[in-house]
């Protein structure tokens, strides 16, 4: 039996060699790749326009493919282009060779300055590129790299593609490639050598002829010509006497009375470096036949002068520093500070001389102190300078991170009126600040709404810019929390001694605005209605009625040509107390106000009202209404004296509807949410019934919501036709807010109501919020104005260079703007974006006048030359290289020539001064001077690149080939050498 298995056993080890093998499944992926891109069978393509590579889109297809565990990467480089409507050509031109041959000949896009290596070194219009796909992979053994190429040959032998295909190979840094095309009966072979040295017969046109016929070996005699192609790039580094114009702002000149490139209330603009590190100057001569140019190791022809073609690029400074942009970074560090002003700084600015702890209870003490004695008028000077000593209590002069003569121009410039010596004078301007503004349909001055930030010519603009200054050029967030702290004083003081703010608009805070500017707005409002009951309480008749800013009161539309409501004000605002507690006090000795003041002062005036008789002396009237008479007494109705709606702040608005939502939806929570809202309400009704005593409801109605009284003619008995009149639907609900309103209300004037705004708490509040913002929260507020200032800053610097490209980034910046500003809290990442494209919009700029120093844009007299130029430089910007109309004997060309030359004596003359260079190098410089054109060498560096194309259509491999084109392209600069072959041989003559 053992000797029965043995055959058996011998047949399991026979190996099945119809099995696929590694390689020929990547060779099946590679060809599955090329059918699914379609990429079989003849390349149809119209020829080539004359610099298509530079203005045509070029796309690119990937996909992934594996040798065993190895990974590659198939990627599909091609130029797009229309399609093709002739199909007859197709037939006719069925033995014509591959579309890339021919390329390989074309002489249309020799040298472009944007595309593919290897459209450059090949002049391919489509490829194929296989490569490692990891970047840390390579290809470097032979054996691998021969297989790999046998790969792509078998590959394109079996689909029938005509496109070429590449293999990377070696590490990828070195760009590496060899390739293969096929097409019927023709194959081009894709080779490159890549070198660290040169040998030195490569380096003249010479030797690249001499290593290009041997390579085509050709057995002709009468060899076909080469046609040539030559590329010799220049680069200017050194602008010698074209030095940068822009300097960096002199902050302590503009103390002493000098500006230096920077005022407060501007932000600088402009690089502090030029931005333009190098000039590319390419000279090429694009047709040239062999033999017409001599260029071997002695002597060359190659004069760029005589180039018919002149090409120039500009290569841009990374990353310049510019000053706008440092401006908005270092601000923008602000944000992400953790540090309170009071930690900064020390101890606290606010404490008290004579007092080392600050007590809460001592601030509100003073509220219910007496009032002091009249005012004598200061100049606003002196209010700073004595709120400042409370600080310099605690640490000395040179201790402060700003000196005094930094913050008194700073002060000054916030506060124009500290100026004036008297009160009267600052008085008269803070009135009239807020009329300065440039018209409302100014794009640029409505630009805050979109920001939220600020109006350009408010005092919260101008914080903000003098906030980054500081923080840029003064101590950074020490000098930022300082001058806050100064602020904040400021408004304190003001508050206290009735001084309007200047730089704000009259009227409730704008909710378009960021919140510290509604802020302030708050608490000017605070020390318009402060100021106007003590000047009522001096007996003194106010020159604005209280009531003028705000829109909310009833009857406003009558009182502008009315003096009757002056005088009315004057009398009523003058028995209003200096505080709150004192104004209720007086209504009801005996009641006791302590945590309810307010309330009881109301409920004085109740009891008050109970006791006189039914028919009640009117009081708070503003006038006349005109038209209507009370229902039942039939006297005339008087519009009443009435308390306006308190300004709101966007915050307080919030927190206003987060506590009416948390009352719920039940009845009892509805019911309370529409007392709370109707506080107004009842303000008026009251007003109304004290100026109109023995009134109904209904006479109410028909002067503050006429819709809600419905009017109509009826017949009386007598057949007379009246006017009879109703409450609307609404009004006769039974218990509806108004009814209940109505019959809560006393007959109160205004005078001796509840303030429905509480200045003085609203101001402590403003003030206690300023007082506790931090210097990162202080720079979240303020960024939208900076951000705001910046974008102006920019359109006015564009405006005097007319660069189209910046006014479609401008307009991006202010749509990103608008969006992400809109809301609170914007993300860090979004903001830093805004920013980033500020400064690219800024380095732009600042390219565009350097370019323009340089080529003397604006010394030009000639119009037409300086259109010219202006246009040259405007391409120098938005294009990757420019050709110069006229070569070196253009306008553009004679300039670029005048640069070359004066670096080259400025190099000449600090070479005299260094070492002597050796001999070997100063012979292989000067080679035989009496044969070179004078002037030649000294005028233009020696280049840094040396390109060469040469083309021929020769027969290989025999002389009955068929003639195919050969190409050999070379490239030769200070750090390595490059020659990239394109060798086609005939496969069916051979």
């Amino acid at each position: 039996m053992a000797a029965d298995s043995e055959p058996e056993s011998e047949v399991f080890e026979i190996t099945d060699f119809t099995t696929a093998s590694e390689w020929e499944r990547f060779i099946s992926k590679v060809e599955e790749v090329l059918n699914d891109w379609k990429l079989i069978g003849v390349s149809s393509g119209k020829p080539l326009e004359k610099g298509i590579y530079t203005t045509g889109t070029w796309e690119e297809k990937s996909d992934e493919i594996s040798f065993a565990d190895f990974k590659f990467s198939v990627t599909h480089h091609y130029l797009v282009q229309e399609p093709s409507d002739k199909d007859g050509k197709e037939e006719l031109a069925e033995d014509a060779l591959p579309l890339p041959m021919q390329d390989l000949l074309c002489m249309n896009n020799d040298f472009p300055p944007r595309a593919h290596c290897l459209v450059r070194w090949y002049g391919l219009r489509e490829f194929v590129v296989i490569a490692p796909a990891a970047n840390n992979e390579a290809v470097v053994s032979e054996s691998k790299c021969n297989l790999l190429l046998s790969s792509i040959s078998i590959a394109l032998g079996n689909t029938g593609c005509q496109v070429p295909l590449f293999v990377q190979i070696h590490q990828k840094w070195r760009r590496m490639y060899v390739g293969e095309c096929q097409g019927p009966g023709v194959r081009t072979d894709f080779e490159m050598v890549h070198l660290r040295k040169v040998p030195s017969q490569y380096t003249h046109l010479s030797g690249l002829l001499e290593i290009f016929k041997t390579k085509i070996g050709c057995p002709l005699t009468p060899l076909p010509p080469v046609s040539m192609a030559i590329r010799l790039t220049y680069v200017l580094q050194d602008w010698q006497q074209y030095f940068w114009p822009q300097q960096p702002p002199d902050i302590d000149a503009l103390v002493g009375g000098e500006v230096g490139g920077l005022e407060f209330g501007k932000l600088p603009f402009g690089a502090c470096e030029d931005p333009i590190s190098e000039l590319h100057l390419a000279t090429t001569w694009p047709h040239l036949a062999e033999g017409i140019i001599v260029d071997n190791d002695v002597y060359s022809d190659l004069d760029p002068m005589q180039a018919p073609q002149w090409s120039v690029r500009v290569r841009k400074a990374d990353n310049p520093q510019c000053l706008l942009g440092d401006f908005l970074t270092e601000f923008f560090k602000l944000c992400r500070r953790k540090e309170s002003t009071d930690e900064i700084l020390g101890r606290s600015a606010f404490e008290e001389e004579g007092k080392e702890v600050a007590d809460i209870t001592h601030a509100l003490s003073k509220l219910t102190e007496p009032a002091p004695v009249p005012i004598h008028k200061l100049s606003v000077t002196n209010m700073v300078h004595s709120a400042r000593k409370k600080i310099r209590k605690h640490r000395g002069v040179d201790e402060s991170p700003l000196n005094n003569d930094v913050l008194n121009t700073i002060l000054l410039f916030l506060f124009p009126d500290a100026a004036d010596k008297l009160a009267d004078g600052f008085e008269s301007r803070a009135n009239t600040s807020a009329g300065n503004n440039p018209p409302p349909e100014n794009e640029d001055y409505n630009l805050f709404s979109q920001f939220k930030s600020a109006p350009s010519d408010s005092l919260t603009y101008k914080l903000a810019l003098c906030l980054c200054m500081i923080n840029f050029y003064h101590g950074g967030v020490k000098g930022v929390a300082h001058l806050w702290q100064e602020f904040v004083l400021e408004m304190r003081y003001r508050w206290e001694n009735n001084y309007l703010i200047p730089g704000l608009a009259n009227g409730s805070p704008d909710l378009r605005c960021c919140l510290l500017h509604q802020k302030l707005q708050m608490l000017n409002c605070c020390i318009e209605r402060k100021k106007a009951r003590d000047e009522g309480k001096r007996g003194s008749v106010s020159d604005r009625s209280p009531g003028a800013s705000g829109d909310g009161a009833k009857g406003a539309e009558h009182s502008a040509d009315n003096p009757d409501k002056e005088k009315e004000f004057g009398k009523s605002w003058e028995s209003w107390s200096d505080s709150e507690d004192e104004f209720f006090e007086c209504l009801s000795d005996t009641e006791d106000l302590k945590g309810n003041g307010q309330e009881n002062g109301k409920k004085g005036g109740a009891k008050e009202g109970n006791k006189e008789p039914v028919n009640l002396k009117p009081e708070g009237r503003l006038h006349p209404h005109g038209k209507l008479m009370l229902l039942h007494p039939g006297e005339p109705l008087y519009v009443p004296i009435t308390q306006e709606p308190a300004p709101m702040t966007e915050d307080l608005l919030e927190e206003q509807s987060e506590v009416l939502a948390k009352l719920g939806t039940s009845a009892e929570g509805a019911h309370l949410r529409a007392r709370m809202q109707s506080a107004c309400l009842l303000s008026d009704m009251e007003s109304f019934k004290a100026a109109n005593p023995g009134c109904c409801l209904e006479d109410f109605v028909r002067w503050y919501s006429p819709r809600d009284y419905i009017e109509e003619e009826v017949v009386d008995e007598k057949g007379n036709k009246i006017i009879k009149g109703e409450l609307s639907a609404r009004m006769k609900i039974p218990s509806n807010m108004w009814v209940e309103a109505w019959e809560t209300a006393k007959p109160i004037p205004a005078r001796r109501q509840k303030r429905l705004f509480d200045d003085t708490r609203e101001a402590e509040k403003v003030l206690h919020y300023l007082a506790v913002q931090k210097p990162a929260d202080l720079a979240r507020h303020l960024l939208p104005c900076i951000i705001h200032a910046a974008v102006l800053k920019v359109k006015d610097e564009e405006a005097l260079e007319d660069i189209s490209s910046v006014k479609k980034i401008i307009k991006q910046i202010i749509s990103h703007s608008s969006k992400v500003l809109r809301f609170p809290n914007p993300e860090d990442k979004k903001l830093e974006e805004i920013i980033a494209q500020i400064m690219s919009v800024e380095a732009i700029i600042a390219r565009a006048r350097s370019l323009k120093a340089k080529f003397g844009v604006e010394k030009c007299e000639n119009e037409e030359e300086k259109e010219d130029l202006q246009r040259f430089v405007n391409c120098l910007l938005e294009q990757p290289e420019v050709s110069v109309v006229g070569a070196g004997r253009g306008p553009a060309g004679s300039i670029i020539h005048k640069l070359f030359v004066n670096a080259q004596r400025l190099t000449e003359s600090s070479d005299e001064v260094s070492a002597v260079p050796p001999l070997e190098e100063e012979l292989r410089r000067s080679g035989c001077a009496e044969e070179r054109r004078q002037g030649v060498q000294s005028e233009f560096p020696p280049p840094t690149g040396r390109e060469v194309i040469l083309r021929s259509a020769v027969p290989r491999p025999a002389p009955y080939s068929k003639a195919l084109p050969q190409r050999m392209y070379s490239v030769l600069t200070r750090e390595d050498f490059r020659l990239a072959g394109a060798f086609s041989a005939d496969t069916t003559f051979f």
